[in-house]
C-alpha cells in the first residue's frame, strides 16, 4: 500500500491558525477528507497519515473523528501534553484507540530549554515507548545538535523526523544540515520524512535539482530502510500542488529498485507507525 504519512486537516479559524500569513493564503480555508481523497486517487496514493496542526486534545479528538469516518486515513498522530504529571496515566487513556499511534510536539522556532532540555518534557518522551506510540521530530535545521542530543536519551524509541529537519533550502545551506543529519541517522530507530521541502526552498522558482542534494543525504544516511514519502498537504500548496509533489518523490526514488521505492512509498510508513 502507498502511503501518504504526512498531511494535516482544519477547519479554518483565524486564532487558532494563526500561523498561516497573509503570504500563505491560499490554505486560509477548511481542507478535509473528501478534498484529499481526490488528491491521493489521482496520484496512485491509497492512505494517509493525519498529524496534528494545532496543539490542543481538541485537535487530537478532531483527527480521531475523521479516521473513524473514512477509513484511508491510516493513522493519526495526535498532540497530548507530555509536560503533565499525569502523562502516564494520559498515555494509557490513549492506548485505546487503533489509529493513535503518536504524538507530536511543535518544537520548529521554539528555545531548546521548553522542550528538548525540559525534565518533565524529556520523562513524557521516555513514557511513549512502553505504550508503542511513536514521536514525530518538528525543528528547524538550527535545532538539529539539540535534537541529536535529545534523541540519544531514547536508544529504543521509534521517532520520524518531519520535513527533512527543515534544511534551509532556498539559501542553499547544506554542509552543517548535512553533518547533523549524518549524526541523527545514528539513532536505529529514526527513520525521515521526505516532505516539507518545497515550503522551505523558493516558493515561485524551485526545480528539482534544489531538493537532489537533500533527498541524496537523506538517502545515503538513513537508507531504504527509513524513509518515507509524505506531501505535506495543505501546506505545500503555497509552493506545489500535490502532483508536482509526489512527482519529486517519484523522480528521486526513481534510481532505486521497485522493492526499494515501495518501501519509501508506504511501507517504512507502516513499519514505523505499526499499521495493521
Amino acid at each position: 500500500m502507498r502511503i501518504d504519512a504526512h498531511q494535516h486537516f482544519w477547519t479554518y479559524e483565524p486564532a487558532r491558525h494563526g500561523w498561516i500569513s497573509e503570504e500563505m493564503r491560499a490554505i486560509r480555508r477548511d481542507f478535509l477528507p473528501a478534498d484529499l481523497k481526490k488528491e491521493i486517487s489521482a496520484a496512485g496514493i491509497e492512505g494517509s497519515i493525519a498529524v496534528q496542526a494545532d496543539e490542543s486534545y481538541a485537535e487530537t479528538w478532531f483527527l480521531l473523528g475523521l479516521a473513524a469516518e473514512n477509513e484511508f486515513i491510516k493513522a493519526v498522530v495526535g498532540w497530548t501534553d507530555l509536560k503533565d504529571p499525569k502523562v502516564e496515566e494520559h498515555l494509557e487513556g490513549w492506548k485505546r484507540y487503533n489509529k493513535l499511534k503518536g504524538f507530536r510536539t511543535i518544537i520548529q522556532g521554539q528555545d531548546d530549554d521548553r522542550y528538548l532540555l525540559n525534565k518533565e518534557f524529556l520523562h513524557g518522551v521516555g513514557s511513549l515507548r512502553a505504550r508503542g506510540f511513536t514521536y514525530d521530530l518538528l525543528v528547524y535545521h538550527d535545532q538539529l545538535s539539540s535534537l541529536v542530543r535529545f534523541t540519544e536519551k531514547f536508544p529504543e524509541q521509534r521517532f520520524i523526523l518531519d520535513h527533512l529537519g527543515k534544511p534551509a533550502i532556498a539559501a542553499g545551506e547544506l554542509k552543517k544540515w548535512r553533518s547533523n543529519m549524518q549524526i541523527l541517522a545514528r539513532h536505529p530507530h529514526t527513520y525521515c520524512k521526505l516532505s516539507g521541502m518545497v515550503t522551505e526552498a523558493d516558493w515561485k522558482k524551485w526545480r528539482y535539482e534544489d531538493f537532489a542534494p537533500y533527498l541524496e543525504t537523506v538517502g545515503e544516511f538513513f537508507g531504504v530502510d527509513r524513509i518515507c514519502f509524505g506531501s505535506d498537504w495543505p501546506v505545500c500548496l503555497v509552493a506545489g500542488s500535490y502532483a508536482k509533489i509526489t512527482e519529486i518523490i517519484k523522480r528521486f526514488l526513481g534510481q532505486l529498485p521497485e522493492a526499494d521505492r515501495e518501501k519509501a512509498w508506504g511501507g517504512n510508513a507502516a513499519t514505523c507507525y505499526k499499521l495493521t
